[in-house]
């Protein structure tokens, strides 16, 4: 599929964008607990982000947000009333923290939504995604079942897509989405190589694990994923998470690993047994796609561990601009530490290495939360075909940039604490809004309020 491109598919911030400090392991989220939000803000600067890699002359899609709070999870969860309203004064009085969890925003953060691989990897020939079950947080596992409804209205098409259903195994087929998952490839186009990274294995129960926080990817969901989606054994590798990382806040691989194409960026304390992991890529990527693939590692003396995490250097976007040079989408927090810069100059100064450009962007709103860029996308590699079986406003343009724009400025608050998630009026203007924007990316109804 020679004519196949890649689309960054970011997440839209929801209007119940909000900092409850939920994700334990994740240091900005629990670091930015019960600080007041602004959910306007966070959706704009989402949007001036899709609108940039727009204007650089890639495929941008949006994927809408959840509806929050979910008065579906509140009423599975037990909670009743007369009406909206009565559930949730009802949980805000009871359990405020079920409240937090069933408002969360989380599924703004679309690393996390799915596990993707494109037709020219699967031997049926077709695209899968896979949902991310995310059972490792409240907060997250309710997203699973409305997350594989909009895959579903956005890649409609089976005769291109294969969509499975979240995995179902409880903590030992725990599964977190393309955050650990990352695809290289000679272009776009060809047959590429799966990584698959995990950090506990109910089948490695001798292997070190993380004392602090817990692992959140498991290797039997990798490996099961692997399979439905029909990937060649030598198509695809497997490696462990370093632990001492994820006790230092690497909750996620795309933390402290990314790639593209044939660039693998990594630091060196990424993976367990990391010159046999790179070792293996290297030599599986040769076979499979037939070049050299390209591997920087960042020391510890040239970035720490610790200061990657705060700055989420690995969690940027490596993009494939149309002249086939890269670029780093990059958080500002990135651009603001010195060592983390310097190492920006000298990768792109570098030669041997793709990487020509930086562009700094401001996601504090996200960042205060814990996601970078790289958080906010998920990448979908589609031939012309698949991808004219889409919606068409489900693409960022210069036409629906200004309206989605303005429908943010129309029904986002510009402050949002925990004490107004229980505001019944936060919930009718979120049920507004996306009811709208359902007619301006024109996806039909997806939500149970549309039901």
């Amino acid at each position: 599929m020679p004519d196949a491109r890649e689309i960054n598919f970011d997440g839209l911030v929801g209007p119940t964008h909000n900092y409850a400090g939920l994700s334990v392991g994740n240091l900005a989220s629990v670091q930015h607990k019960a600080l007041t939000s602004n959910p306007r803000e966070a959706a704009l600067q989402g949007l001036r982000k899709m609108k940039f890699l727009a204007d650089l002359g890639l495929d941008q899609g949006i994927i809408p947000p959840q509806e929050r709070p979910s008065i579906q999870a509140l009423r599975a969860l037990g909670f009743s009333g007369n009406d909206d309203a009565a559930i949730l004064e009802k949980t805000a009085r009871e359990a405020p923290k079920l409240l937090s969890s069933c408002s969360s925003a989380s599924s703004m953060w679309t690393a996390n939504a799915a596990t993707f691989s494109p037709s020219a990897d699967s031997l049926d020939g077709r695209a899968h995604f896979t949902p991310a079950n995310l059972v490792s947080k409240l907060h997250r596992s309710i997203e699973a079942g409305q997350t594989a409804k909009i895959l579903k209205a956005i890649f409609n098409n089976d005769a291109y897509f294969v969509h499975h259903p979240p995995l179902n195994g409880g903590t030992a087929l725990r599964d977190e989405g393309a955050a650990n998952h990352t695809r290289l490839c000679a272009s776009f186009g060809q047959p590429g190589l799966q990584l698959f990274v995990y950090g506990a294995s109910v089948q490695q129960p001798e292997a070190d694990r993380p004392t602090q926080f817990p692992a959140r990817q498991s290797l039997e969901a990798s490996r099961t994923i692997g399979r439905l989606h029909q990937l060649p054994q030598n198509a695809v590798v497997f490696a462990r998470q370093n632990p001492k990382a994820i006790d230092a806040g690497v909750f996620h691989n795309d933390v402290i690993s990314v790639g593209n194409r044939n660039f693998f960026l990594c630091h060196q304390n990424a993976f367990a047994d990391q010159e046999m992991v790179l070792e293996k890529l290297q030599g599986q990527f040769e076979a499979v796609c037939g070049q050299s693939l390209s591997c920087c590692q960042v020391s510890e003396e040239e970035v720490s561990v610790e200061i990657a995490v705060a700055t989420y250097l690995f969690n940027s976007q490596i993009v494939s601009k149309p002249d086939d040079s890269m670029a780093i989408i990059a958080p500002i927090e990135s651009q603001r530490d010195p060592q983390v810069s310097d190492f920006f100059r000298r990768l792109t100064d570098n030669p041997d290495f793709p990487v020509k450009e930086v562009h700094f962007f401001d996601l504090r709103q996200s960042m205060s939360n814990g996601g970078g860029p790289a958080c906010l996308r998920q990448r979908v590699v589609l031939t012309s075909e698949e991808r004219d079986s889409l919606p068409k406003e489900i693409f960022l343009t210069e036409s629906n940039y200004p309206v989605l724009v303005d429908w943010v400025n129309r029904h986002y608050r510009d402050s949002l604490s925990q004490n107004d998630l229980a505001d019944p009026r936060l919930l009718e203007e979120g049920r507004v809004a996306l009811d709208e924007l359902c007619s301006i990316l024109e996806i039909g109804p997806i939500y149970p309020f549309q039901a």
